[in-house]
């Protein structure tokens, strides 16, 4: 299993080195969004390098996940307990939440 704790500082430690940004918060948020959408256009283009721009998207969250304090690995397992337990309905073709 992947460690998310260390590659989150890995992730933080890069950006140190490399003289990256490491306190605009949101100008990582927007360049994250950027990555997103660069994936989506490979996905829609059906390019080769989909899971490139993917691991850029992650590579983004896990550095605001650490300029931010947040144990991203911790969150992510929580996160997904949570949506385990919920209930859903179909309401006219679309999922509602029903239970949380």
């Amino acid at each position: 299993m992947i460690d998310l704790k260390k590659l989150q500082k890995d992730v933080y430690q890069n950006k140190v080195d490399k003289k990256f940004n490491i306190s605009d918060i949101a100008k990582d948020f927007c360049l994250a969004h950027e990555e997103l959408s660069e994936a989506y256009r490979a996905y829609y283009r059906k390019l080769p390098d989909l899971g490139e721009e993917l691991a850029d998207v992650l590579i983004y969250l896990l550095g605001i996940a650490e300029m931010t304090s947040v144990d991203l690995e911790k969150e992510l397992v929580l996160k997904i307990e949570k949506n385990k337990k919920r209930v859903y309905q179909q309401i006219n073709g679309i999922n509602v939440r029903t239970k949380e």
